[in-house]
C-alpha cells in the first residue's frame, strides 16, 4: 500500500480536500486546520498532548521506575511528545475554536485526556473549554484495569470528553443508550504496554473505532490533528471513513505511515486509493 505523507506544510501549497483526504499532513495543526472548509468534518478524534512535560521523551523510563521495574535510564526514551508542557491548554483551546468552524453542524469532537487529579485537573480545564465554543456532553471513563502494585490513588482510567458542535449530535447506534464507561474487555479494548515500538501514549484501534461507529457513517470524514502513530487513521480505514491525519513529528508521522502499510485490510485499502 502506498500511503502519501504531506510533509514540510506550506498554506500555499496544500489545497482542499485532494492534499487533506486519506492523508497524512506532517505539520503543525494550528496551520493546517485553517486550510480546512467550514462545516466539512464529520468528527474530530484525537489524543492531544495532555501537558505530562513529556518534551524530553522520558515517559517510558518514567513509567517502568513508577512499577519498580528498574532505574531511569535515558537512553530507553527517544520519543518525546510535542508541545506536552505548559503551553498544551493554550494549544488546545486554539485547536478547540478551528474545531468548531469545521464541524459540521451534527458534527462531534472526541478527545482523550487524562483522569488526573491535582490542584488543576486537565480533563476539568479541558471540558470548560469546549463548553465555551461547542455544547459539550459527557465525560467517557475508559476503565482500563487493574494497576498493580502502587501507592496512594493511582489512576487505572483516561477519560474521553464528548462534545458536539450543536445540541443535535450525530448517532449511529440503534439502542440510543450507551454507558459512558468503557469496562475492561468491552468490544475487545484493551490497554496497551507502551514500549519503544509504540508511541509512548499510543491508544487501541477498538477504542477509536467505538467513536467512530456512533457518530459516523460510512464514507463521512474523521479528523485527527494530533494524529501519533496512526491509530485512528487505522480504525477509520477498517471501517470504510475518510480520515485526515496531522501530526507535527516527522518520526510519528513515518511511524503512521508504516502502520497504514502494513494494515491488511484489502477492499478498505482500495476504496481509499491505497493500493
Amino acid at each position: 500500500m502506498s500511503v502519501q505523507v504531506n510533509r514540510g506544510f506550506i498554506v500555499e501549497r496544500y489545497k482542499y480536500p485532494d492534499d487533506f483526504i486519506n492523508k497524512i499532513i506532517c505539520g503543525d495543526c494550528l496551520e493546517v486546520l485553517k486550510q480546512i472548509p467550514d462545516k466539512s468534518i464529520n468528527l474530530v478524534l484525537t489524543d492531544p498532548p495532555y501537558g505530562h512535560n513529556n518534551n524530553n521523551g522520558d515517559l517510558i523510563s518514567r513509567r517502568e521506575v513508577a512499577l519498580g521495574r528498574g532505574d531511569y535510564i535515558p537512553e530507553r526514551d527517544n520519543r518525546p511528545i510535542i508541545n506536552d508542557g505548559v503551553e498544551a491548554n493554550e494549544i488546545f483551546e486554539r485547536f478547540i475554536q478551528e474545531t468548531t468552524r469545521i464541524l459540521t453542524d451534527d458534527g462531534v469532537c472526541c478527545c482523550c485526556c487524562s483522569g488526573g487529579g491535582g490542584p488543576n485537573p486537565t480533563f476539568a480545564k479541558w471540558a470548560l473549554i469546549m463548553d465555551k465554543y461547542l455544547s459539550f456532553k459527557q465525560m467517557v471513563i475508559w476503565d482500563k484495569g487493574p494497576m498493580g502494585m502502587g501507592w496512594r490513588y493511582r489512576r487505572s482510567y483516561e477519560t474521553i470528553l464528548v462534545a458536539s458542535k450543536k445540541n443535535k449530535m450525530a448517532w449511529y447506534d440503534n439502542s440510543k443508550k450507551i454507558e459512558n464507561i468503557i469496562r475492561p474487555g468491552y468490544k475487545g479494548i484493551k490497554k496497551i504496554i507502551p514500549s519503544k515500538d509504540h508511541h509512548p501514549t499510543q491508544k487501541p484501534v477498538e477504542l477509536m473505532k467505538h467513536f467512530i461507529e456512533l457518530h459516523t457513517k460510512e464514507n463521512d470524514i474523521v479528523l485527527d490533528p494530533f494524529l501519533g502513530s496512526g491509530t485512528t487513521a487505522v480504525a477509520c480505514i477498517e471501517l470504510n471513513r475518510r480520515f485526515i491525519g496531522i501530526e507535527i513529528s516527522p518520526e510519528y508521522c513515518k511511524m503512521a505511515e508504516e502502520r497504514i502499510k502494513n494494515f491488511d485490510s484489502g477492499i478498505n485499502q482500495k476504496r481509499l486509493g491505497f493500493i
